[in-house]
């Protein structure tokens, strides 16, 4: 347990420098880029005196190193700074996005592990077989779909030429939102408010791009899966387990799928910033109202603070994932030491 707590303020302070090194990168990019907020606002045809006036309001006059030692100032002091562009803070609109982000990040993981998982599973129980070849196909194809094609192509498919599913938004026209936003976390408020129908609703707007990006990751849990799986039929403990007796079943996925789980439990961790990258396309395609939209939003606008704000709250949460699952990687296998 000491050694644990020793490697758990140890990636903690280093996330520190790399927030620091990816904040520089993005703060340089962006004002090396074409354009910039006052274009943005004001347009190319603006009088030079109000287009420096502007420029002196927001600080863009001063130099760059200035401007940097200033950013970082505001971030010591947990200040995502304010919007050159709708003069809000920065944190308002990443609080208001954040949510859906993270519901479809979630119900995405979860589609890509259970079919990744499950298919992976039962490819390495039937190897060589023509299911195995099947399955290993699907996930060669569905990991060389771009994210965007995949979800216009569930769009045509479910949308357009089934009718079956919505292809924009959270919610449908005929929802009100007032009625059970409390978290922002549209499954669980409509749920706790007992609204079925809604979160029916929700679930149906929802079902579309998880599964976009669920099955476009599910092809790497599934090669990672099967490839453990195979490793994991050779051992001991599995022979051991054939030897009393236990059915093939409980042996494959009872014992065998339990030890080849802890490596695509490590791949979570990286799959998670995978996810955030997906899902800016995804919530582009299906005008999900995210942190993705949101992001783009700004980055067309030109908007400094928030598309750093935004960079930061991505970088936070691929950290913060990834030690999660280094401590539960840690609880569940003995074998792994700090």
């Amino acid at each position: 347990m000491k050694n644990l707590s020793k490697y758990l303020a140890t990636r903690i302070l280093l996330t520190i420098p790399m927030l620091l090194i990816l904040l520089t990168v993005v703060f340089l990019v962006l004002r090396v880029l074409p354009g910039d907020p006052i274009s943005a606002m004001l347009g190319d045809h603006a009088p030079p005196a109000y287009v420096a006036e502007k420029k002196h309001e927001l600080g863009l006059d001063k130099p760059i190193w200035q401007q940097y030692g200033e950013y970082l100032w505001q971030l010591a002091h947990f200040d995502l700074g304010r919007s050159m562009i709708l003069n809000e803070d920065v944190i308002a609109p990443v609080l208001e996005k954040l949510p859906a982000t993270i519901e479809l990040t979630f119900v995405s993981l979860l589609v890509a592990l259970a079919i990744g998982v499950t298919l992976g599973a039962w490819a390495a129980k039937h190897r060589r077989s023509p299911g195995d070849y099947a399955a290993r196909l699907y996930g060669n194809i569905v990991y060389c779909i771009p994210v965007f094609w995949m979800g216009l192509l569930l769009q045509m498919i479910f949308g357009v030429g089934l009718d079956w599913l919505p292809v924009a938004g959270r919610v449908g026209s005929r929802v009100i939102t007032s009625d059970f936003e409390m978290t922002g976390f549209y499954l669980f408020d409509t749920l706790a408010k007992g609204d079925i129908g809604a979160f029916t609703d929700v679930g149906l707007h929802l079902i579309l791009p998880a599964l976009t990006l669920g099955v476009t990751l599910s092809g790497i849990f599934l090669r990672l899966t099967r490839a453990n799986m195979l490793d994991s039929l050779k051992s001991d403990f599995v022979l051991a387990a054939r030897a009393r007796g236990l059915s093939e079943t409980k042996v494959v996925y009872g014992h065998a799928l339990g030890n080849a789980f802890v490596p695509v439990l490590t791949m979570l961790g990286l799959e998670f910033a995978v996810l955030l990258a997906g899902a800016i396309l995804t919530e582009t395609t299906f005008s999900w109202p995210g942190m993705g939209r949101l992001l783009l939003e700004r980055i067309y606008l030109r908007d400094y603070p928030t598309v750093q704000g935004v960079i930061v709250i991505f970088a936070l949460f691929v950290s913060l994932i990834s030690l999660i699952v280094d401590i539960v990687h840690a609880l569940i296998d003995p074998r792994v030491k700090y």
